[in-house]
């Protein structure tokens, strides 16, 4: 570069964030810091050592990465700028998997990314990101960012570890060892066609392992649903927690209390409508988080020891997953009435044992579940109050009236109720002919109404009772002609 020659942005990045390591070792005012707050902020150096995996040694093909992902690479790097395909797409296409997403990290700021790119929008005050737009496809592209605090105030911790705020940039090395995930770190290069793995991520993916880049309990203090993450990826990829990565999980479960209620309730949706719901509320068991994110289902679940309970989410889980894989549609708020059903039969009982009135204690109970789960998961009102419908319909499903059977026929939460009934049978055939009843009510109710009186007719000669004679009306006669 000349002396009045123009900076390369690649250049002026890295003089940057020299000036930024400066100003941290310095603590920003010339003298080393012993803030002894920033120096809990500092993570530990962790190593790294770069392995190229060349294209003769992966399975990863420019024919099935998204067109728009490649226009996004080739621009930065016409651009002067380091571009790399990374994260999930790389490991999901490692495995011969079909990636849905597929980011981009770079060296280029976000305002450069958007100088880039006219379809660019930047998005995020936590974690500073662009996205550029391709009709309804989304390339989301980060710029690398560092595994310390500069001093500048852009990255800012919670006392407990917790990232509140992450916007410090660094090098491709730096930007590997904040991830999270070694098999989460692997980079695919469009100028050689190479793997860049910097923290061993190959080799996991190859085995199968889902393992922590540095240290588990600091990596889980800094972010809690990592720990949910870690349980939903090694069910979708049918990986493996490595022993290190597992060992800290149960005794850090309780700081998923700290975790932004709609943050955990978008990560719910991930684990169990994403078509692995089974094996994931299996992991959630296993590596003691359930608790911490169902408490009063975790607890319902404990105090029933029949199983029975367990195995009608089980059950619905799979039947969950079996939709998901033939593309039919899943509801969250269907979801979240069977996760919570143990909870509210539970809390059904302990209401009834007090003497509460049986159509009053279904409302308070669903509501004392709904408001309880909240404190945990934000479930907007678009999904509990279909949820509860769905609770409270149960106990109609007993009534054969005429006009009561037209009216839950009418019902819009009956189809979804009626499915319900019916995963009920998982966990006990008391509920089979009301199922069946209803069944043939649905294609013609004229007809299962006739036949279930007929049952009780049959029912009430065999215990030798006399048939109940039905009252005349007497005929009215108008007073005309009289």
């Amino acid at each position: 570069m000349g002396a009045c020659g123009a900076v390369n942005p690649a250049q002026a990045l890295n003089v940057t964030r020299l000036a930024s390591i400066c100003a941290a070792v310095a603590g920003g005012n010339g003298h080393i810091s012993k803030d002894p707050r920033r120096a809990r902020l500092m993570q530990p150096h962790i190593r790294t050592q770069l392995q190229i995996i060349p294209r003769d040694q992966h399975n990863v093909s420019r024919r099935d990465i998204s067109p728009n992902a490649l226009r996004v690479l080739y621009r930065l790097r016409e651009g002067g700028f380091d571009a790399f395909l990374v994260g999930g797409a790389v490991r999901d296409l490692l495995i011969g998997g079909h990636p849905k997403d597929f980011d981009v990290a770079t060296n280029a700021t976000p305002e450069e990314v958007r100088g880039l790119f006219r379809n660019c929008r930047l998005i995020g005050r936590r974690f500073r990101l662009a996205h550029v737009v391709y009709g309804r496809e989304i390339i989301e592209v980060a710029t690398f960012r560092a595994n310390s605090d500069d001093g500048s105030g852009d990255r800012e911790l919670h006392e407990g570890g917790r990232v509140l705020r992450d916007n410090v940039y660094g090098s491709i090395e730096d930007d590997a060892v904040r991830r999270d995930f070694t098999a989460n770190a692997l980079y695919y290069a469009i100028e050689d066609f190479s793997v860049r793995d910097y923290t061993g991520g190959f080799e996991d993916v190859r085995n199968r392992l889902m393992r922590l880049i540095g240290d588990p309990e600091t990596r889980y203090r800094e972010d809690p649903v990592r720990m949910l993450r870690a349980v939903r990826l090694a069910a979708k990829l049918d990986f493996e927690i490595e022993t290190a990565t597992a060992k800290p999980i149960p005794q850090l479960a309780p700081l998923l209390r700290e975790a932004a209620p709609a943050r955990l309730f978008e990560e719910c949706l991930k684990l169990f409508l994403s078509g692995h719901a089974v094996k994931s509320f299996i992991g959630l068991e296993r590596h003691g988080l359930l608790p911490a994110l169902l408490p009063e289902t975790a607890a319902a679940l404990k105090s029933n020891r029949s199983g029975a309970l367990r195995s009608m989410v089980l059950e619905g889980l799979k039947g969950t997953d079996t939709r998901v894989a033939n593309d039919e549609p899943v509801s969250p708020a269907f979801l979240f009435a069977l996760l919570l059903w143990p909870a509210y039969c539970r809390s059904l009982i302990t209401l009834q044992a007090q003497g509460v009135h049986a159509a009053e204690a279904q409302r308070r109970a669903a509501d004392r579940v709904t408001v309880h789960q909240l404190e945990t998961i934000a479930l907007p009102r678009r999904f509990s109050l279909p949820m509860q419908e769905i609770w409270l319909l149960q106990s109609r499903f007993s009534q054969r009236q005429r006009k009561r059977v037209f009216r839950t026929l009418a019902h819009p939460r009956f189809r979804a109720a009626f499915d319900f009934l019916n995963l009920r049978l998982a966990a006990s055939d008391e509920h089979a002919d009301d199922v069946a009843f209803w069944r043939e009510a649905q294609s013609d109710p004229a007809h299962a109404l006739a036949v279930d009186a007929d049952a009780h007719r049959d029912e009430s000669n065999e215990e030798g009772e006399a048939p109940r004679k039905r009252r005349r009306r007497r005929r009215k006669t108008g007073n005309g002609g009289e």
